[in-house]
Protein backbone atom coordinates (compact mmCIF):
# COMPACT_ATOMS: atom_id res chain seq x y z
CA UNK A 1 0.00 0.00 0.00
CA UNK A 2 1.43 3.87 -0.93
CA UNK A 3 0.65 5.65 2.18
CA UNK A 4 -0.41 9.11 1.26
CA UNK A 5 1.69 11.74 3.37
CA UNK A 6 0.33 15.41 3.95
CA UNK A 7 1.47 18.11 5.94
CA UNK A 8 0.06 20.95 7.47
CA UNK A 9 0.52 24.38 7.02
CA UNK A 10 -0.30 26.80 9.29
CA UNK A 11 -0.23 29.64 7.01
CA UNK A 12 -3.37 27.77 4.59
CA UNK A 13 -6.82 26.78 5.09
CA UNK A 14 -5.53 22.70 4.84
CA UNK A 15 -9.10 22.09 3.61
CA UNK A 16 -7.81 19.64 0.85
CA UNK A 17 -5.92 17.68 3.25
CA UNK A 18 -9.40 17.35 5.87
CA UNK A 19 -11.09 16.80 2.73
CA UNK A 20 -9.25 14.33 1.63
CA UNK A 21 -8.17 12.30 4.72
CA UNK A 22 -11.91 12.03 5.23
CA UNK A 23 -12.78 10.46 2.21
CA UNK A 24 -10.55 7.67 2.70
CA UNK A 25 -11.70 7.67 6.63
CA UNK A 26 -15.48 7.12 5.35
CA UNK A 27 -14.02 4.80 3.05
CA UNK A 28 -12.98 2.44 5.65
CA UNK A 29 -9.35 3.10 5.46
CA UNK A 30 -6.90 3.86 7.97
CA UNK A 31 -5.26 7.84 8.48
CA UNK A 32 -2.64 8.82 11.12
CA UNK A 33 -3.11 12.32 12.86
CA UNK A 34 -1.91 13.71 15.83
CA UNK A 35 -3.31 14.83 18.73
CA UNK A 36 -2.37 17.11 21.48
CA UNK A 37 -1.15 13.27 23.56
CA UNK A 38 0.23 11.21 20.79
CA UNK A 39 -0.39 10.77 17.06
CA UNK A 40 -3.42 8.15 16.76
CA UNK A 41 -4.02 5.76 13.69
CA UNK A 42 -7.84 6.54 12.87
CA UNK A 43 -10.54 4.18 11.45
CA UNK A 44 -14.51 4.57 11.26
CA UNK A 45 -15.53 3.17 14.57
CA UNK A 46 -18.71 1.93 12.60
CA UNK A 47 -17.01 -0.06 10.63
CA UNK A 48 -16.21 -3.56 11.43
CA UNK A 49 -13.36 -4.16 8.63
CA UNK A 50 -11.95 -0.89 8.76
CA UNK A 51 -11.13 -1.45 12.80
CA UNK A 52 -9.93 -4.58 11.58
CA UNK A 53 -7.00 -2.72 9.59
CA UNK A 54 -5.97 -0.84 12.54
CA UNK A 55 -5.17 -4.45 14.35
CA UNK A 56 -3.62 -5.67 11.63
CA UNK A 57 -1.17 -2.47 10.72
CA UNK A 58 -0.13 -2.20 14.66
CA UNK A 59 0.24 -6.11 14.89
CA UNK A 60 -2.32 -5.24 17.88
CA UNK A 61 -3.70 -7.80 20.21
CA UNK A 62 -7.87 -8.07 19.75
CA UNK A 63 -8.60 -8.12 22.89
CA UNK A 64 -7.55 -4.47 23.34
CA UNK A 65 -9.93 -1.93 23.31
CA UNK A 66 -9.65 1.19 21.53
CA UNK A 67 -11.11 4.57 22.40
CA UNK A 68 -13.32 6.71 19.91
CA UNK A 69 -12.46 10.37 19.25
CA UNK A 70 -15.27 13.04 18.61
CA UNK A 71 -14.97 16.72 17.59
CA UNK A 72 -18.60 17.25 19.38
CA UNK A 73 -20.52 15.90 22.27
CA UNK A 74 -23.37 15.24 20.29
CA UNK A 75 -21.84 12.79 18.44
CA UNK A 76 -21.76 10.45 21.47
CA UNK A 77 -25.86 10.02 21.68
CA UNK A 78 -25.58 8.02 18.51
CA UNK A 79 -23.46 5.03 20.73
CA UNK A 80 -23.34 5.90 24.48
CA UNK A 81 -26.41 4.58 26.32
CA UNK A 82 -26.24 6.53 29.53
CA UNK A 83 -24.29 9.51 30.99
CA UNK A 84 -23.93 9.05 34.67
CA UNK A 85 -23.12 12.45 36.41
CA UNK A 86 -20.02 12.27 37.30
CA UNK A 87 -19.14 11.65 34.29
CA UNK A 88 -20.68 14.59 32.50
CA UNK A 89 -18.70 17.18 35.21
CA UNK A 90 -15.12 15.33 33.80
CA UNK A 91 -16.52 16.04 30.17
CA UNK A 92 -17.53 19.68 31.06
CA UNK A 93 -14.33 20.37 32.89
CA UNK A 94 -11.37 18.58 30.46
CA UNK A 95 -13.10 18.06 27.13
CA UNK A 96 -11.55 18.89 24.49
CA UNK A 97 -8.59 17.33 26.25
CA UNK A 98 -6.30 14.39 27.06
CA UNK A 99 -9.22 12.60 29.17
CA UNK A 100 -10.88 9.46 28.20
CA UNK A 101 -14.21 8.64 30.29
CA UNK A 102 -15.22 5.01 29.70
CA UNK A 103 -19.13 5.06 29.25
CA UNK A 104 -21.89 2.29 28.70
CA UNK A 105 -22.03 1.05 25.30
CA UNK A 106 -25.67 1.01 22.96
CA UNK A 107 -25.74 -2.28 21.78
CA UNK A 108 -24.59 -2.59 17.91
CA UNK A 109 -23.94 0.81 17.63
CA UNK A 110 -20.04 0.73 16.97
CA UNK A 111 -18.07 -2.34 15.80
CA UNK A 112 -17.78 -4.92 17.88
CA UNK A 113 -13.97 -5.12 17.73
CA UNK A 114 -13.72 -1.35 18.67
CA UNK A 115 -14.95 -2.27 22.27
CA UNK A 116 -13.27 -5.92 22.23
CA UNK A 117 -16.76 -7.10 23.19
CA UNK A 118 -16.81 -5.08 26.24
CA UNK A 119 -20.52 -3.45 27.42
CA UNK A 120 -18.36 -0.18 27.67
CA UNK A 121 -16.90 1.91 25.44
CA UNK A 122 -13.60 4.99 26.05
CA UNK A 123 -14.20 7.90 24.54
CA UNK A 124 -12.98 11.29 24.14
CA UNK A 125 -12.40 14.56 22.55
CA UNK A 126 -8.71 15.39 21.69
CA UNK A 127 -7.15 19.05 21.94
CA UNK A 128 -5.82 19.40 18.63
CA UNK A 129 -6.77 21.61 15.57
CA UNK A 130 -5.56 18.90 12.95
CA UNK A 131 -7.86 15.86 14.70
CA UNK A 132 -10.81 18.13 16.00
CA UNK A 133 -10.75 19.39 11.83
CA UNK A 134 -10.38 16.16 10.34
CA UNK A 135 -12.94 14.23 12.78
CA UNK A 136 -15.63 16.92 11.76
CA UNK A 137 -15.08 17.18 8.00
CA UNK A 138 -15.53 13.44 8.16
CA UNK A 139 -18.76 13.39 10.38
CA UNK A 140 -18.18 9.83 11.97
CA UNK A 141 -16.53 8.73 15.19
CA UNK A 142 -12.97 7.82 14.83
CA UNK A 143 -11.41 4.91 17.10
CA UNK A 144 -7.85 5.45 17.41
CA UNK A 145 -5.28 4.18 19.16
CA UNK A 146 -1.41 5.44 18.57
CA UNK A 147 0.09 4.99 15.39
CA UNK A 148 2.75 2.67 16.28
CA UNK A 149 3.23 -1.04 16.22
CA UNK A 150 2.31 -2.15 18.89
CA UNK A 151 4.45 -2.60 22.05
CA UNK A 152 6.80 0.20 20.76
CA UNK A 153 7.39 3.50 22.34
CA UNK A 154 4.33 5.68 20.99
CA UNK A 155 4.63 8.20 18.55
CA UNK A 156 5.58 12.05 19.28
CA UNK A 157 6.00 13.32 15.51
CA UNK A 158 4.85 12.44 12.26
CA UNK A 159 8.57 10.93 11.66
CA UNK A 160 8.01 8.33 14.33
CA UNK A 161 4.34 7.43 12.48
CA UNK A 162 6.51 6.84 8.96
CA UNK A 163 9.15 4.87 10.88
CA UNK A 164 6.71 2.14 12.01
CA UNK A 165 3.08 2.57 9.69
CA UNK A 166 4.97 4.06 5.97
CA UNK A 167 2.99 1.56 3.39
CA UNK A 168 0.98 -0.03 6.04
CA UNK A 169 -1.85 2.79 6.33
CA UNK A 170 -3.80 4.89 3.52
CA UNK A 171 -2.57 7.98 4.88
CA UNK A 172 -0.41 9.99 7.46
CA UNK A 173 -1.29 13.84 7.93
CA UNK A 174 2.07 15.50 9.57
CA UNK A 175 0.76 18.57 11.83
CA UNK A 176 3.95 18.74 14.44
CA UNK A 177 5.02 17.69 17.58
CA UNK A 178 2.40 16.45 19.96
CA UNK A 179 2.18 18.53 23.05
CA UNK A 180 1.80 16.77 26.42
CA UNK A 181 3.69 13.21 24.95
CA UNK A 182 1.76 10.57 26.96
CA UNK A 183 -1.49 9.13 26.26
CA UNK A 184 -4.49 10.42 28.03
CA UNK A 185 -5.73 9.26 31.48
CA UNK A 186 -8.56 6.67 31.18
CA UNK A 187 -11.07 6.89 33.97
CA UNK A 188 -14.03 4.34 34.13
CA UNK A 189 -16.96 5.88 34.72
CA UNK A 190 -19.25 3.23 34.50
CA UNK A 191 -18.84 2.01 37.92
CA UNK A 192 -20.55 3.48 41.01
CA UNK A 193 -16.59 5.06 42.60
CA UNK A 194 -14.94 6.19 39.12
CA UNK A 195 -11.29 4.17 38.50
CA UNK A 196 -8.46 5.52 36.75
CA UNK A 197 -7.43 2.72 34.84
CA UNK A 198 -4.48 4.20 32.73
CA UNK A 199 -2.88 7.73 34.38
CA UNK A 200 -2.35 10.61 31.83
CA UNK A 201 -2.14 14.31 31.14
CA UNK A 202 -5.10 15.05 33.31
CA UNK A 203 -3.88 13.98 37.26
CA UNK A 204 -5.88 12.21 39.75
CA UNK A 205 -5.54 15.23 41.88
CA UNK A 206 -7.07 17.57 39.08
CA UNK A 207 -10.12 15.00 38.95
CA UNK A 208 -10.81 14.86 42.41
CA UNK A 209 -10.85 18.57 42.56
CA UNK A 210 -13.92 18.07 40.32
CA UNK A 211 -15.80 14.36 41.27
CA UNK A 212 -14.14 13.79 44.51
CA UNK A 213 -11.92 10.70 45.30
CA UNK A 214 -11.67 8.23 43.05
CA UNK A 215 -9.82 5.24 42.93
CA UNK A 216 -7.02 3.52 40.73
CA UNK A 217 -7.10 0.32 39.24
CA UNK A 218 -4.59 -2.48 39.78
CA UNK A 219 -2.82 -2.69 36.23
CA UNK A 220 -1.84 -6.13 36.21
CA UNK A 221 -4.55 -7.58 33.93
CA UNK A 222 -4.50 -11.07 33.88
CA UNK A 223 -3.75 -13.03 30.97
CA UNK A 224 -6.80 -14.53 30.98
CA UNK A 225 -8.59 -11.14 31.51
CA UNK A 226 -10.04 -8.63 28.88
CA UNK A 227 -8.55 -5.55 29.63
CA UNK A 228 -11.04 -2.74 29.95
CA UNK A 229 -8.73 0.25 28.39
CA UNK A 230 -5.35 0.37 26.47
CA UNK A 231 -2.38 -0.50 27.97
CA UNK A 232 -3.69 -2.68 30.90
CA UNK A 233 -2.60 -5.64 30.37
CA UNK A 234 0.34 -6.02 27.81
CA UNK A 235 4.22 -4.60 27.60
CA UNK A 236 3.95 -1.04 26.08
CA UNK A 237 6.23 1.82 25.06
CA UNK A 238 9.36 -1.18 25.00
CA UNK A 239 12.48 -0.25 22.73
CA UNK A 240 14.47 -3.06 21.24
CA UNK A 241 16.80 -3.09 24.23
CA UNK A 242 16.00 -4.31 27.75
CA UNK A 243 14.99 -1.29 30.05
CA UNK A 244 15.83 -1.61 33.26
CA UNK A 245 14.43 1.89 36.26
CA UNK A 246 17.65 2.45 37.86
CA UNK A 247 17.17 3.62 41.71
CA UNK A 248 19.50 5.21 43.84
CA UNK A 249 22.28 7.99 44.29
CA UNK A 250 24.73 9.37 41.43
CA UNK A 251 27.10 7.21 43.06
CA UNK A 252 25.39 3.89 42.75
CA UNK A 253 24.17 4.84 39.30
CA UNK A 254 27.78 5.26 38.52
CA UNK A 255 28.84 1.56 39.58
CA UNK A 256 26.50 0.19 38.16
CA UNK A 257 26.99 2.09 34.75
CA UNK A 258 30.97 0.94 35.45
CA UNK A 259 29.37 -2.99 35.51
CA UNK A 260 28.00 -2.52 32.54
CA UNK A 261 30.87 -0.87 30.62
CA UNK A 262 33.34 -3.64 32.22
CA UNK A 263 31.02 -6.10 30.49
CA UNK A 264 31.48 -4.42 27.10
CA UNK A 265 27.59 -3.98 26.78
CA UNK A 266 26.82 -0.46 25.03
CA UNK A 267 24.09 1.10 27.53
CA UNK A 268 21.98 3.90 26.79
CA UNK A 269 20.34 6.27 29.40
CA UNK A 270 17.42 8.17 29.59
CA UNK A 271 17.50 10.60 32.39
CA UNK A 272 17.34 14.49 33.61
CA UNK A 273 19.87 16.92 32.99
CA UNK A 274 20.66 17.11 37.06
CA UNK A 275 21.16 13.24 37.05
CA UNK A 276 23.41 13.22 34.21
CA UNK A 277 25.53 16.19 35.01
CA UNK A 278 28.68 14.87 36.30
CA UNK A 279 27.91 10.47 35.56
CA UNK A 280 31.58 9.60 33.43
CA UNK A 281 30.43 7.26 30.98
CA UNK A 282 30.57 6.03 27.40
CA UNK A 283 27.04 5.50 27.17
CA UNK A 284 24.49 7.26 24.67
CA UNK A 285 22.39 9.35 26.82
CA UNK A 286 18.95 10.62 25.99
CA UNK A 287 18.30 13.82 28.08
CA UNK A 288 14.32 14.08 29.64
CA UNK A 289 14.99 17.78 30.41
CA UNK A 290 14.58 19.05 33.81
CA UNK A 291 13.52 17.43 37.24
CA UNK A 292 11.90 20.36 37.77
CA UNK A 293 9.73 20.48 34.94
CA UNK A 294 7.63 16.92 34.87
CA UNK A 295 5.55 18.59 31.73
CA UNK A 296 8.86 18.26 30.22
CA UNK A 297 10.09 14.82 31.16
CA UNK A 298 6.86 13.35 29.87
CA UNK A 299 7.09 15.42 26.54
CA UNK A 300 10.20 13.82 25.75
CA UNK A 301 9.76 10.56 27.10
CA UNK A 302 9.31 8.37 24.00
CA UNK A 303 11.44 10.22 21.68
CA UNK A 304 14.25 9.63 24.19
CA UNK A 305 13.33 5.68 24.28
CA UNK A 306 12.50 5.23 20.65
CA UNK A 307 16.27 7.07 19.61
CA UNK A 308 17.64 3.82 21.14
CA UNK A 309 16.56 2.25 18.59
CA UNK A 310 18.40 4.06 15.83
CA UNK A 311 21.87 4.23 18.61
CA UNK A 312 21.72 -0.30 18.85
CA UNK A 313 22.18 -0.14 22.28
CA UNK A 314 22.34 -3.73 24.21
CA UNK A 315 20.55 -2.14 27.53
CA UNK A 316 18.69 0.88 28.62
CA UNK A 317 18.96 2.44 32.11
CA UNK A 318 16.04 4.97 32.83
CA UNK A 319 15.70 7.56 36.09
CA UNK A 320 12.95 6.51 38.42
CA UNK A 321 10.17 9.58 39.23
CA UNK A 322 8.15 10.91 42.28
CA UNK A 323 4.99 8.80 41.70
CA UNK A 324 2.82 12.02 42.50
CA UNK A 325 0.79 14.14 39.57
CA UNK A 326 1.99 14.09 36.58
CA UNK A 327 5.09 11.80 37.53
CA UNK A 328 2.25 8.89 38.07
CA UNK A 329 1.75 9.06 34.23
CA UNK A 330 5.24 9.21 33.35
CA UNK A 331 6.06 5.98 35.79
CA UNK A 332 2.87 3.91 34.58
CA UNK A 333 4.66 4.19 30.81
CA UNK A 334 8.23 3.52 32.30
CA UNK A 335 7.53 0.42 34.10
CA UNK A 336 5.38 -1.12 30.99
CA UNK A 337 8.49 -0.22 28.97
CA UNK A 338 11.13 -1.75 31.79
CA UNK A 339 8.67 -5.04 31.93
CA UNK A 340 9.21 -4.34 35.84
CA UNK A 341 12.66 -4.86 35.33
CA UNK A 342 14.05 -2.52 38.47
CA UNK A 343 17.66 -1.97 39.87
CA UNK A 344 17.78 -0.33 43.18
CA UNK A 345 20.37 0.75 45.62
Amino acid sequence: MQTIHWKINEQQSNKFVYQQAAELLRNGECVAFPTETVYGLGADATNQAAIQKIYEAKGRPSDNPLIVHIASRDQMDAFVASYPQKAIKLMEKFWPGPLTVILPLKKDSLASNVSAGLSTVGVRMPDHPVSLALIKEAGIPVAAPSANRSGKPSPTSASHVIEDLDDKVAGIIDGGATGVGLESTVIDCSTEIPVILRPGGITKEQIEQVIGSVELANNDTKETEKPKAPGMKYTHYAPKAPVYLVEGSKAFWQKEINKVEAAHKKLGILATKELLDGLTTNAVTQTTGSIESMEEIANQLYKGLRAFDHAEVDIIFAEVYPETELGAAVMNRLEKAAGNRRISE
